[in-house]
C-alpha cells in the first residue's frame, strides 16, 4: 500500500481519487499512518467480505445448537442490566 503525507494528499486531493481505484492509499501524519483512503468499490468488498465472515460464525453456532430464542430487544436489555449492575459496584 502507497503511502503519502497529508499535505500532498490535501493538495492533490483529486490525482489521489484517481489513485485509490486501483490501490488503497495510507494518508500519514508525522510519519505515523492515521487514515486510508479506498475506492467505494474495494470499501463495498472489504464490507462484503466481513458480513460473509460473520454469517459463517453465525451458521457455525446454529449448526452446533449454540443459539438463543431471546429477541435482540431482549439480549439489549439484559447487557444494559449488566453494564448498570457493574457501575453499582
Amino acid at each position: 500500500m502507497k503511502a503519502i503525507a497529508a499535505k500532498e494528499a490535501k493538495n492533490n486531493f483529486g490525482a489521489m481519487l484517481d489513485s485509490v481505484q486501483r490501490e488503497p492509499i495510507a494518508i500519514e501524519k508525522h510519519g505515523r499512518a492515521v487514515a486510508v483512503v479506498m475506492s467505494a468499490e474495494d470499501y463495498r468488498q472489504m464490507k462484503l467480505e466481513q458480513l460473509r465472515a460473520k454469517l459463517a460464525v453465525g451458521k457455525d453456532q446454529l449448526d452446533r445448537g449454540e443459539f438463543s430464542k431471546k429477541t435482540v430487544e431482549e439480549m439489549i436489555a439484559e447487557a444494559k442490566q449488566r453494564r448498570h449492575e457493574k457501575q453499582k459496584i
